[in-house]
């Protein structure tokens, strides 16, 4: 193993301390500590096992010097060894069974704190990242935590310590040359397993990797499985995840061998030093050296010791697994997030919502800016629409708004306070959204409802529903607010899916709406009613939309035109109009759309009369 793999794993090991060890759990402590003692206690307890047997034989070989005590001293013995054996095991189980909580308790804590972190991090790095092989990660990780907080901390270091105290029995007892063999053969077998194990870590990773593939390409195509059945691409998916099914397949097979290669060496070794003892034994037994108990507290003892020496070169294999994981796991903690609150950020003060850009410039790469030089203000209570072809920038002034990103070059403010300068709690509370793809939970109409306020009571939710147009809707379901909506959604259609967002965005009653194409999947009915609606609910509330459809956005305070990362126009409705501009071109088109469709739809009507 390398100098800096070791390394990586001595600092991951002292990364869990603190779980092992948590400083605002006094309970805990003192789990571990009885814990600790309990395990101090077995190991005593079982060191004299061996010795309390041989005892045993060599008093029932001699029972005819006994006379008057007869079968009394080896019955006390035998009794005194079955004591000794059932003290250790319950004291191990005891053990056991009070470390339980603390292992789950940092379980839990880790993966709360991997969740909240997660969370915390850029929407860069979500987007950048593959969600089956991060779930992976995650799982592998807390996984690991129980298994080296167990293994490592009462079966690794207590197997250690017995070994060196049956080493020094052994040379106290029978002489050194039993030592020697018993440290040569451990040596031996220590060597060996740490060899061949970090030389099977490199097929474990490739094993890990085709594993993390499965899981992405599972997640990714199952997820989007309507847009599989488009295509009619079921047969490529198929052989997409067969390709990482066979590699997988091919490094598992190796895995297996490997570990076949290292169970043989490992008993070799065992098979090697224990025949050498009990060899040496036999001769001491012929020259009068030992007694037959001797021989057996000796042979017991070799096999006291071939267990935790097979658990282990096991246990190993797993640890170095383990580590593996939880190197992956510690490392997601390590990401840093390319949004932070400011040391001295303060919540954002209630004033009504202004929104001001000021020379705004804008890259998700700074070699290809997007937004160019942006200003404008939204007064409070006003309603501000941003219209433009795609690609022109229009969803990217949500997500800084919103401060997914930070821009590369001017400020925005909100009520006179720079984004930057104020927590981003306290700024997204305050903005209510409705994106233009909506996904939902894999839960409830209800909870995906009250997702905008969880705090909110039952009559709020319906009152958003129904200012939503969902209340119909949900009326003619058989299990109404509880009906489950699949996963993203997928049991609702779109124009469902968006009312849904709109209901929660209604229930979140923010000062700031931000409408990003929010209609473009309903009817014309509908998108009217709703509109009426959330021109009640809204009134004194600054809104911004960006909308496709211009009839949608007629009657808002200013239109900002966005072409190409710049506002090339702005105005109301009929100023722009009279622009001649890009926003009289969009108008003109999509009037004549409408009119075609009207057209061909008159047509339709007459023919099937």
């Amino acid at each position: 193993m390398k100098p800096t793999q070791h390394s990586n794993s001595a600092r991951t090991l002292i990364t869990l301390l603190p779980y092992l060890w948590p400083r605002d759990r006094q309970d805990l402590r003192l789990r571990v500590l009885v814990a600790v003692i309990c395990l101090v206690a077995a190991k005593a307890t079982n060191v004299f096992v061996p010795l309390l047997l041989g005892d045993a034989v060599d008093q029932l070989d001699n029972l005819a010097d006994t006379r008057g005590l007869w079968l009394g001293i080896p019955l006390a013995v035998i009794l005194a060894y079955g004591l000794f054996r059932l003290t250790t095991l319950v004291l191990n189980q005891v053990r056991d069974a009070l470390f339980a909580r603390v292992a789950q308790n940092a379980v839990r804590t880790l993966a709360r704190q991997i969740f909240d972190h997660l969370h915390s991090l850029s929407i860069q790095f979500h987007l950048s990242r593959k969600t089956g092989a991060l779930n992976r990660f995650i799982d592998r990780g807390t996984n690991s935590v129980q298994f080296l907080l167990s293994f490592v901390a009462f079966n690794i270091a207590p197997t250690l310590i017995e070994v060196l105290l049956v080493a020094v029995i052994l040379w106290v007892l029978f002489g050194f040359a039993y030592t020697a063999i018993t440290i040569i053969t451990i040596a031996a077998y220590v060597w060996l397993t740490f060899a061949i194990t970090t030389w099977r870590n490199r097929i474990r990773r490739q094993m890990n990797e085709a594993e993390n593939t499965i899981g992405t390409r599972t997640v990714d195509s199952l997820l989007n499985f309507e847009t599989v059945r488009y295509f009619n691409n079921e047969r490529h998916e198929i052989a997409r995840l067969d390709k990482a099914l066979a590699q997988y397949e091919i490094a598992a097979i190796k895995t297996r061998e490997s570990l076949s290669l290292l169970n043989v060496a490992q008993a070799a070794v065992v098979t090697v030093g224990v025949t050498g003892m009990l060899i040496l034994a036999a001769f001491d037994i012929r020259d009068g050296n030992m007694t037959v108990g001797d021989f057996v507290v000796v042979n017991t003892y070799l096999m006291q010791l071939a267990i935790p020496l097979n658990m282990l070169g096991t246990v190993y294999r797993e640890i170095r697994q383990a580590l593996v994981d939880m190197e992956n796991l510690f490392s997601l903690i390590d990401e840093k997030s390319e949004i932070t609150d400011a040391p001295n950020a303060f919540p954002l003060p209630r004033r009504g919502g202004e929104i001001k850009f000021s020379n705004v410039v804008f890259g998700y790469e700074a070699e290809r800016v997007i937004l160019k030089n942006i200003n404008f203000v939204v007064a409070r209570g006003t309603t501000t629409a941003i219209v433009g072809p795609t690609g022109s920038g229009k969803s990217t002034i949500c997500r800084l708004l919103l401060r997914f990103y930070d821009p590369l070059s001017g400020n925005i403010f909100i009520d006179n306070e720079d984004i930057r300068l104020v927590t981003q709690y306290s700024l997204r509370e305050a903005i209510a959204v409705v994106p233009q793809d909506t996904v939902l939970f894999n839960d409830t109409l209800h909870y995906n409802i009250a997702y905008g306020n969880p705090k909110a009571v039952e009559n709020q939710i319906q009152a958003a529903a129904q200012s939503a147009e969902l209340d119909q809707f949900i009326e003619k379901l058989p299990k109404g607010f509880e009906t489950r909506v699949g996963e993203r959604g997928l049991k609702l259609s779109g124009g469902e899916k968006q009312r849904v967002a709109i209901a929660r965005a209604l229930l979140r009653n923010p000062e700031i709406f931000f409408f990003d194409e929010a209609t473009s999947s309903l009817d014309s009915a509908t998108e009217k009613q709703i509109q009426n609606n959330f021109s009640k609910l809204s009134r004194g509330k600054t809104t911004l939309v960006i909308a496709h459809r211009l009839s949608t956005i007629i009657d808002s305070d200013e239109i900002l035109v966005l072409d190409d990362g710049q506002i090339t126009e702005r105005g109301n409705h009929i100023e722009l109009l009279e622009q001649r501009g890009l926003y009289s071109r969009l108008w003109a088109q999509q009037e004549k759309e409408e009119q075609e469709s009207i057209a061909t739809l008159e047509e339709d009507m007459l023919e099937e009369k």
